[in-house]
This record gives C-alpha cells, sequence and structure tokens, in this order.
C-alpha cells in the first residue's frame, strides 16, 4: 500500500473503497435497529466489528441518534439524520449544494455535537478504543496510507457518490406533503435495500433482506409509494 501513487489511492478509494464502506456504514444502520440478532448486546458487538474499516468509531453513537431520528423525524432539535434550519439558510445556492454534497459526512458526524449533545458512556468509550487500537495495528503493519485509504473511502462514499444519493432521496421534500421516498434500483444490491425507505419507516423491524415484500405486498395491495429515480437523481435535483 505505500507504494501506490496518490492518484492511484484516490481512484480505488472512489470507485471500490467507497461501495464498500458505505455498504458496511449501511451494516451497523440494520445492526442499529437490532436486526442481526434477537439479543441486543450480540448487534452492539458486531456493530464494532462492522465498525472497523469504516476507520472512525460511530457505531454506538449513531444508533443513539438513528433511533431518535425514526421516533421524531423531521423534528428540528431531535432528528438528526437530516439538515438543520442553520444549514438551510446558508446551502441556498449550486456552489454551496455542491460543497455541502461533498462534505456531508462531516455535517452529519458533527451536527449532533451542536445541536443534540449526549454525554457518552461505557459503550461508546468501547467503540472509540476497539477502533483506535485497529487503526494504530494497521498503521503499524501496513503504514500510513493504508488508514489514509480506509478515512478516504468512508468519506468519499458518503459524498458526492451515486451510493450515498439515498440520504438525500430519504428525507428531502422533493412532493409537498411527502417526507419519506423509496428507490427500487439495482444499487439496492449494495445497499442492504436501504432504497426501500417508506417500507423501512413503517416496518423499521423488518430486515432489509426482506423489505421488497413489504414493497410487493402493498402494490398488490393498490397502495402508492412515492419512489425516486436513479441512485444518483436525487443529487442532482437537490443541486438544481
Amino acid at each position: 500500500m505505500q507504494e501506490v501513487s496518490w492518484p492511484v489511492l484516490l481512484a480505488v478509494s472512489y470507485c471500490f473503497g467507497a461501495i464498500l464502506n458505505h455498504n458496511l456504514f449501511l451494516a451497523i444502520h440494520e445492526l442499529s435497529h437490532n436486526l442481526a440478532f434477537s439479543t441486543p448486546i450480540y448487534n452492539r458487538f458486531l456493530g464494532l466489528f462492522a465498525n472497523l474499516p469504516v476507520s472512525i468509531p460511530m457505531s454506538i453513537t449513531f444508533q443513539k441518534y438513528h433511533l431518535e431520528h425514526h421516533r421524531f423525524q423531521g423534528v428540528e432539535g431531535f432528528d438528526m439524520d437530516i439538515p438543520s434550519y442553520a444549514e438551510g439558510r446558508v446551502v441556498t445556492n449550486i456552489v454551496m449544494k455542491v460543497l455541502w454534497v461533498i462534505c456531508q459526512l462531516f455535517f452529519y458526524a458533527l451536527r449532533p455535537l451542536f445541536l443534540n449533545p449526549k454525554t457518552p458512556g461505557l459503550w461508546e468509550a468501547s467503540n472509540f478504543i476497539v477502533q483506535l487500537g485497529f487503526d494504530a495495528v494497521l498503521v503499524y503493519f501496513s503504514g500510513w496510507k493504508a488508514l489514509v485509504y480506509l478515512v478516504l473511502s468512508t468519506f468519499l462514499g458518503g459524498g458526492m457518490h451515486p451510493v450515498a444519493g439515498h440520504f438525500i432521496a430519504e428525507h428531502y421534500v422533493f412532493m409537498k406533503g411527502q417526507e419519506t421516498y423509496s428507490y427500487y434500483g439495482p444499487l439496492n444490491l449494495l445497499t442492504w435495500n436501504v432504497g426501500y425507505h417508506v417500507e423501512h419507516h413503517d416496518f423499521p423491524r423488518v430486515p432489509g433482506c426482506k423489505l421488497y415484500r413489504v414493497s410487493l405486498f402493498f402494490s398488490f395491495g393498490g397502495f402508492l409509494l412515492l419512489k425516486t429515480g436513479v441512485s444518483a437523481q436525487p443529487i442532482v435535483n437537490f443541486g438544481f
């Protein structure tokens, strides 16, 4: 890894690492709903493991804030999955929107610290220690570029990337009166069916691998589920 040039490292991070790390991020999302094991603590341990290649300790903190997103969707000060009013007042033109999308994960990570800070506990400390230990071992045996690759993969995969289009598609209001949308395209195969987002919010205890059944049930029943187009389309719509 140390001999790889920076342009090649950047290209591989965007084309491959970003997809893999985004997949892990969404695996952690599944685990935050305790969908892998019936015993919650097992999901937390698996979340710590899935967090390792992401390179930033987030699995435990994510669960706390994400469950509040389900309980208080769209409520300023509680729902940290959507931009704040302050962000909305600043990000108003195409240049600012492009910059915001590129840095989307920075806002996602820092927003709770300012708007809804929580006192970290033993699990957060464990997440931090385990992740720091993994990163240190990685640097020791593979050098700094290996860690840079993982960090780049995480943040590129959460920014201006097709697999990250769902961040905008899920809850940005493109149609008046509709806060949540679904995407049924092929990228669901790489993202734990996170595109089935209307279904996920209505039935958060159904694992991603079975959400298509929920969609089929309501389709056959004549119900309308509003959906977006290709995964990158919401990013384009948001920018313009």
